[in-house]
């Protein structure tokens, strides 16, 4: 099968070079673009989040032999969670080669992170299938790299570990304000704060509103264990 030269320039910052370019190319289609005679990358993604939590499993349990479990599955959720995955996809440019419907385009759908996310997996997969697992794993080891190692052991996320701050000191859940909306309607910027009923509270701009949350979130955080 040919490839654009894109999907070739996609396969050299992905680090693999596909032996069936056409596993590549499913990888990249997203449902909007499907047809009769052209599969989606539903059932891929499917496969390669089982193929990246083995990958991340395996490089967790080597990284810190002493870990219990209970240790270990919140530095394995922060790596596996379709927000690690969106933003791997970013640096690799995926969105750049992302095969979408009108729809999706005119809506920015290449800068999606729920369709980010869902493609990376399906790409994981794709590797899977075309060389094996070893291939795939070396694939997500270099992309995912200093994650493994600079993942915190207490890795919840921001938002939930700023309400179980809140509930440990007899306060309810924050509050996360839309401050700000900017942008063209296919590529939105928005500006969170998060609040808490002390009066204490942070804000975040970032390109979706999960986002703009979690980093008014993480950014509170930061400010309350300072004082």
């Amino acid at each position: 099968m040919k490839i654009s030269a894109e999907t070739k320039a996609f396969q050299a910052r992905l680090g693999h070079q596909f032996s069936d370019a056409g596993l590549l190319v499913r990888a990249l289609t997203h449902s909007s673009m499907a047809t009769p005679n052209r599969d989606d990358n539903q059932r891929l993604e499917f496969l390669g989040d089982r193929v990246l939590g083995l990958v991340m499993a395996e490089a967790l349990l080597s990284q810190d032999q002493a870990a219990t479990e209970g240790q270990l599955a919140p530095r394995f959720n922060a790596l596996v969670r379709k927000e690690a995955c969106a933003d791997v996809a970013r640096e690799i440019d995926l969105g750049a080669v992302l095969k979408l419907g009108r729809s999706e385009m005119l809506s920015g759908g290449r800068r999606k992170e729920a369709l980010l996310g869902d493609a990376m997996e399906a790409v994981i997969a794709a590797v899977y299938l075309d060389a094996g697992f070893e291939a795939a794993r070396a694939v997500v080891l270099r992309l995912w790299g200093a994650r493994v190692g600079a993942v915190k052991e207490d890795a919840r996320d921001a938002k939930t570990a700023l309400q179980e701050w809140a509930q440990a000191r007899g306060l309810p859940p924050p509050d996360y304000v839309e401050l700000a909306r900017t942008g063209p309607d296919h590529a939105p910027v928005f500006t969170i704060a998060a609040q808490l009923k002390s009066g204490q509270s942070a804000e975040a701009t970032a390109g979706s509103k999960r986002q703009a949350e979690q980093a008014a979130a993480r950014a509170l955080l930061d400010e309350l264990q300072a004082e």
